[in-house]
């Protein structure tokens, strides 16, 4: 059980757990979790943490789908800040509670201002780490928003 299942269960929001074998040698978590589930790249998103310049918070998560890039310049501007680049991997690992590769947006050590890539409101559900590499789990985008206090924002190349 990982705190991202936790907080799904205590929540009591709908999910379902997906399992895969991880492979080391991956290079993409996301694509190697969208591979080995059989499902469309599209619907499977990775867990970034960005360093933000200018705002209240130091960190800010973006949730984006593993077959495109995240856009700097638009994750400032969707929390309001000056500029962003991609996080310490130490940082991430430490302020979110996870691995990379396994880090998940739900149930992190501690909140943070969280943006959600405008593509997954089209989704009937959405897959992201569910907190450990081979793990994911599927929800909608709404309840994803809901338990991560998300908002939508086109933040993708």
């Amino acid at each position: 059980m990982t705190p991202a299942i936790t907080a799904l269960k205590r929540a009591k929001l709908p999910f379902d757990i997906l399992e895969y074998q991880h492979d080391p040698d991956a290079p993409s978590y996301g694509e190697e979790a969208a591979e080995a589930l059989g499902l469309e790249p599209a619907q499977v998103f990775k867990t970034l943490l960005v360093a933000l310049t200018g705002h209240k918070s130091s960190l800010a998560v973006a949730v984006v789908p593993v077959t495109h890039q995240l856009n700097l310049k638009a994750i400032a501007r969707a929390v309001g800040a000056k500029k962003a680049a991609m996080a310490d991997t130490a940082v991430a690992e430490k302020t979110t509670g996870y691995i990379v590769g396994g880090i998940s947006p739900i149930g992190q050590k501690k909140a943070l201002p969280t943006v959600i890539d405008a593509s997954a409101e089209t989704l009937a559900n959405m897959h992201v780490s569910a907190g450990r590499r081979g793990l994911e789990v599927a929800l909608t985008p709404a309840n994803l928003a809901s338990i991560t206090r998300a908002r939508f924002f086109d933040i993708r190349d």
